[in-house]
């Protein structure tokens, strides 16, 4: 709608919100209404008129088959949307126009802000189906009226009330009439119904909607005045209201097709199931994350202990060794330990990397410096807690043996992500500036335990692979390449 608008016509930025606040609310007139809707904008010549939106009805058939979209129309060939544009009046007068041998009643309604007619909605209703309307069907006509009245005025939709209709309750979930009053003039079977769960015992019809809502809602005292006056449907407001182990969200449209409020319109849906669904995925996520927490305890009060073990020991080998799996189990808890602070399975490795490294970089025999370049991004836990034990392996196996006691240099830890978008990759390479590999060393058969792991985890766990080769210039690089999920963004 923005290209469109802003390529054939002279309406303004505030204009053209204006245009998509009432598209956002317009799929309920449509719905009332049983018709389609297409906008109609003057070009900027004022010789044609561009659709720029078009909504079928979910009540009852469409009467465009095509999208309507883009469609240019010349100034005359349509007078309907002449006369609704220049007199900034409701159109309804004319015989049925005959589409593929389908009766369609055409309807013209003027869309006003600000006392100027922006463009004009072309209502069309699919006669086909028509038959005697029940007593739901003529309160959805009633209340289509009384919002085309609104528009042609300009008081609808309201300013600074944007709809999210996806999340909003709709007609057909269930539609409450009130008089001026607040009083019930007629509610739909499922609005009937969506209050029964609530615990109504009797009709809703000749109530006042605000005090018996809040008679359902176990609340007492202010709370009641404020429930009171939203479900009267004063004011433009979305709420909910919860009782007996019901939910219902309510939206309510206060009526005022000629400048004076005579009514409201209240829609409503029963979110029950809903409700309880998401409750039970926030227990679920705290439980989650309260089993990572634990889980980071345990292992973090396993490293105390293996560190305690380790001062204890004679052995200089023996106390390697345990230190070597002290930093292991804590690069395993780094990773729980970040996901017990989200809401979800992934985490943010970049952190984990940079703590690994200045875990690892503190048992150092020299003074060797850590850096980390690109970025590792998300990652699912099941490739972080592998990816983190591999890369305190690597990090640990670079600062032990690429540099004599005491020596100076620099280890860098590099990540990119790469890969196509069906199988997004992520390619690690840990470079020292040390004294490189031994002659004739195969990383693939070589036997000591770090090395070991890291070939189990990347090729076994991680679906990777991993070598071990000279750095250009002096040094060695480890590169890791492994598939990972892509990142949402």
């Amino acid at each position: 709608m923005n290209d469109l608008v802003r390529q054939h016509t002279a309406l303004s930025d505030s204009d053209l919100e204006w245009l998509h606040l009432l598209v956002s609310e317009w799929q309920l007139l449509s719905d009332l209404s049983f018709a389609d809707l297409v906008l109609w904008v003057p070009t900027l010549d004022g010789t044609r008129y561009v659709s720029v939106a078009q909504m079928r009805p979910n009540t009852g058939p469409t009467s465009y088959q095509d999208d309507m979209v883009g469609h240019l129309v010349p100034r005359g060939r349509r007078p309907m949307l002449d006369t609704a544009l220049d007199e900034g009046r409701i159109v309804r007068e004319g015989d049925p126009e005959w589409r593929e041998e389908v009766p369609v009643r055409v309807e013209s309604i003027p869309v006003r802000r600000d006392g100027r007619v922006l463009g004009v909605i072309a209502r069309n209703t699919n006669l086909l189906t028509v038959r005697t309307p029940s007593r739901l069907e003529l309160t959805y006509l009633q209340s289509a009226s009384d919002l085309a009245q609104m528009i042609a005025a300009g008081s609808f939709p309201f300013p600074g009330q944007q709809v999210d209709m996806d999340a909003s309750p709709r007609a057909g979930d269930g539609l409450i009439r009130l008089d001026a009053d607040g009083v019930v003039q007629y509610a739909s079977p499922n609005a009937l119904s969506a209050y029964h769960r609530l615990g109504l015992a009797a009709d809703l019809v000749g109530h006042h909607l605000g005090r018996a809502t809040a008679e359902l809602a176990p609340a007492r005292g202010p709370v009641d005045e404020a429930l009171v006056k939203l479900a009267s449907g004063w004011a433009p407001r979305e709420f909910e209201v919860e009782g007996n182990d019901g939910v219902i969200q309510l939206r309510a449209i206060p009526l005022k097709p000629k400048g004076t409020h005579i009514g409201s319109l209240v829609l409503l849906r029963d979110v029950t199931e809903l409700r309880r669904r998401e409750r039970e995925l926030i227990t679920k996520d705290a439980t989650i994350r309260e089993i990572h927490h634990r889980v980071k305890n345990n292992l973090q009060t396993v490293a105390a202990l293996l560190r305690l073990q380790a001062r204890r020991m004679d052995s200089p080998q023996g106390r390697e060794a345990l230190n070597e799996a002290v930093r292991r189990v804590g690069s395993i808890a780094i990773v729980h330990e970040t996901l017990s602070q989200n809401l979800d399975e992934r985490v943010e490795f970049d952190e984990i990397a940079d703590r690994v490294l200045a875990m690892v970089a503190e048992i150092s025999p020299g003074k060797v410096a850590g850096r980390r370049s690109g970025r590792f991004g998300i990652l699912d836990a099941e490739v972080a807690t592998p990816l983190s034990m591999v890369l305190t392996e690597v990090l640990q196996n670079a600062l032990e043996h690429a540099f004599a006691p005491g020596e100076q240099g620099t280890v860098e830890v590099g990540a990119v992500r790469g890969g196509s978008s069906t199988e997004p990759r992520l390619r690690v390479t840990v470079r020292d500036d040390g004294r490189g590999l031994p002659e004739g060393f195969d990383p693939q058969r070589a036997g000591n335990l770090g090395l070991q792991i890291v070939r189990t985890l990347v090729e076994g766990e991680m679906s990777g692979t991993f070598d071990m080769l000279p750095a250009p210039g002096r040094g060695t690089q480890v590169v890791l390449d492994i598939p990972v999920r892509a990142e949402k963004h």
